[in-house]
């Protein structure tokens, strides 16, 4: 099987300075794997040096959507971004999956008006894993949807599980828990409750509640929120990661012996940026479309960028979208012999 990932070589604060490395290191990691770049041609193809290989073609794109561009605008009069003709290549099955660093709010409504949703499912949700003690967690919704019915709770925690399940290979379901204020089955407002309900009745291996701080301890494989609490969760995650960063920063500089002591714990501090380095978790799933999408981190490196293609690539492998379909077709009847 050779899939092929469109890639949106403009996107993001660095563009085809980062996006094309980590295209070319991607396809030379993976003989199965083609990419088509697309953007401008003069501005990629410098970047490909001597590099020839059949699985790498450029396709010209003659705009850009901007990092803060209106999403309603992008469509409209974009049609030749590179966004737009990554995504119209996965429309067309030209390509198999695609992955941008850009404008998350274009993507997400470019992706969704050409793709379409898949049955079943109402909106699209933003999923991405992040660390725990006990390995990683699934968040979904990240940003997508700020306000949800228990409806599209349920939909995303059919998602996330399908989603781990498929590409983690797991014989069992994933645990699947819903963000709350507290753990008893009493907290939470109306929408939370009802989909706390929804869920048990779903077949999946709901968990039941996952406070703020059981996100990170792994008290379930995937945590399902609306799109206004997922986000304030990840990005004061990503705060407090960098307060931490800059704490030990300033103590192990602080005087001599500190800086001594910094040497020594050199060995420790590696394995333990190394545990909690957000670039190995790169790349956000748009779930629920008829087609695979990938967000990259807009400030992402080489290496970030390329986890990014990797997660795309696996969805890919593990048939994510079979997966999600299967599952909610099977949700239907449930609800239909309740």
């Amino acid at each position: 099987m050779t899939i092929t990932v469109a890639i949106d070589c403009m996107g993001g604060d660095h563009g085809p300075s980062v996006t094309v490395p980590a295209a070319l290191s991607f396809v030379r990691k993976h003989p199965d794997v083609r990419v088509t770049l697309v953007g401008r041609d003069e501005a990629i193809r410098p970047l490909l040096g001597d590099a020839s290989d059949s699985r790498v073609v450029v396709r010209h794109a003659s705009e850009v959507v901007a990092m803060h561009e209106s999403p309603a605008l992008a469509i409209r009069t974009k049609k030749d971004s590179s966004m737009r003709v990554a995504i119209d290549l996965v429309k067309s099955g030209e390509a198999d999956a695609c992955v941008s660093a850009g404008n998350t709010g274009a993507l997400m409504a470019i992706s969704r008006f050409v793709l379409k949703m898949l049955p079943g499912i109402d909106r699209p949700a933003i999923c991405a894993a992040f660390p725990t003690i006990s390995g990683h967690v699934h968040v979904l919704d990240l940003g997508a949807n700020v306000d949800c019915t228990p409806a599209h709770l349920l939909q995303f925690g059919i998602m996330g599980s399908s989603l781990v399940a498929a590409i983690e290979h797991k014989d069992k379901q994933p645990t699947v828990g819903i963000l709350n204020i507290g753990s008893e089955d009493i907290k939470g407002n109306d929408v939370v409750k009802r989909a706390v309900e929804l869920l048990k009745d779903s077949g999946l291996n709901f968990v039941g509640n996952v406070e703020g701080d059981g996100l990170f301890k792994g008290e379930a494989e995937v945590v399902v929120c609306d799109g206004f609490v997922g986000n304030v969760a990840v990005k004061a995650s990503e705060g407090l990661a960098q307060m931490m960063a800059t704490f030990l920063r300033q103590e192990f500089g602080r005087n001599f012996l500190t800086k001594i002591a910094a040497l020594i714990a050199i060995p420790v501090l590696r394995r333990f940026k190394q545990r909690v380095d957000h670039r190995r978790y790169n790349g956000a799933s748009l779930l629920g479309l008829k087609g695979i999408v990938v967000k990259s981190h807009g400030s992402a490196d080489a290496y970030s960028f390329g986890n990014a293609l990797e997660r795309a690539a696996d969805m890919v492998r593990s048939g994510v979208l079979v997966r999600i379909t299967e599952r909610v077709a099977q949700q239907q009847m449930i609800q239909e012999t309740a």
